[in-house]
């Protein structure tokens, strides 16, 4: 039994309509993942990221007709087994083009004289020449935004596996936090978070735990060992069927010091004034502007790029990024991560936009106190 679509179907039809188009190609992991309900992981995922891959696949969603899938053998029995498309086309790797395919579709679906939707940064030079000779009268219209503004809107199924995997990533969190001690490097704490992660069912996790001693946290896992009295920093997104878990959390290795609670206290004032100050119509750009005057009150310095972002399948940082400036506001629906912080002081979760204020997903870890590792 294939699984129920999480697409916003009526929301790219009319996304759609609106540019006149017959049809779209996916051809990028976040826009693949989220069309054809497949997340691939380890070398087929890197194949998405690649523009020059020689093994690409590709989702075709005709504005009339069904979609159809275009798949490498290696990825044939996850596609048929993931996706809620039907129509699975397979290529032979290395001997055959895959455009070639990717034109038969085109034309057994009819749009070769239409207006077609393409993701332009994922076809290189000669590719794009390549579809155009072999189907001279389509028109291509590049469509990344016409996606990404699809996406940006959940549905309930899309909300409600984030807030499965957000529940997954605490529990790994919980579990890892109590296991900490004195001596261990922050490798294997790491490790021990991805293996949880795994453990509880991810498809992939990555991130960074990191002690507040170490001056390049998020230059990888380092064999810097953890001593009483520091912070705990962490960044981490653990993904369920492509859609991403995605939480930071704080905590202090023995007694915490009077400064570090009054630190954690001064930080999740400004966190909990941030949720207050989102509200549908909101720009994002006026959060982050408010997230600098507030650390800024509270004689913190706020150096951050962003306060915040979006969040999405494959890929957990999307439109909006909450930065200086940036008019893009907050529509009910859409799922946003808030993440306003100063040093090592960071809290992370994950919402959803409701029609009056924020909803938390990552509930699982409490954050109303510091949370402190027995030394």
């Amino acid at each position: 039994m294939r699984p129920a679509p999480l697409v916003n179907i009526d929301r790219l039809y009319r996304c759609m309509d609106e540019h006149r188009l017959s049809a779209v190609i996916a051809r990028s992991g976040v826009n693949f993942t989220y069309l054809s309900g497949v997340a691939y992981a380890g070398t087929l995922a890197r194949h998405l990221e690649l523009v020059e891959s020689p093994r690409p696949v590709f989702v075709v969603w005709p504005r009339s007709g069904e979609p159809v899938l275009i798949v490498n053998p290696l990825a044939e029995a996850i596609s048929r087994r993931d996706s809620w498309i039907e129509r699975v086309m397979v290529y032979a790797s290395y001997t055959e083009h895959p455009l070639d395919v990717l034109c038969a579709a085109l034309r057994e679906l009819g749009v070769t004289d239409g207006r077609v939707g393409f993701e332009e940064g994922y076809f290189g030079p000669a590719q794009r020449e390549a579809l155009k000779a072999a189907c001279p009268r389509i028109e291509l219209l590049e469509s990344s935004r016409v996606l990404a503004q699809v996406r940006s809107i959940k549905t309930p199924g899309e909300v409600a596996l984030l807030e499965e995997a957000a529940d997954l990533l605490d529990e790994a969190f919980l579990e890892v936090y109590a296991s900490i001690t004195a001596g261990e490097t922050e490798r294997s704490v790491h490790s021990r978070m991805v293996a949880s992660c795994m453990r509880r069912g991810a498809t992939f996790a990555h991130g960074w735990m990191a002690s507040s001693r170490n001056l390049v946290p998020a230059g990888g896992q380092s064999d810097l060992a953890f001593q009483a009295g520091d912070v705990v920093r962490t960044d981490y997104v653990a993904y369920l069927r492509g859609y991403p878990g995605h939480a930071s959390r704080n905590a202090v290795l023995g007694v915490p010091s009077a400064h570090q609670r009054d630190t954690y206290r001064k930080v999740r004032d400004v966190y909990l004034r941030t949720i207050d100050r989102c509200r549908p119509g909101t720009a994002v750009g006026d959060v982050y502007a408010f997230v600098a005057e507030r650390f800024t009150a509270a004689g913190l310095r706020f150096r951050g790029q962003l306060a915040g972002h979006g969040v999405d399948c494959w890929w957990h940082q999307q439109a909006p990024i909450f930065s200086r400036g940036n008019a893009a506001q907050l529509e009910e629906n859409m799922v946003i991560a808030l993440e306003p912080g100063v040093d090592e002081w960071i809290t992370q979760d994950t919402f959803v936009v409701e029609k009056d204020g924020l909803r938390l997903l990552s509930d699982r870890f409490k954050t109303d106190e510091l949370y402190v590792i027995p030394g």
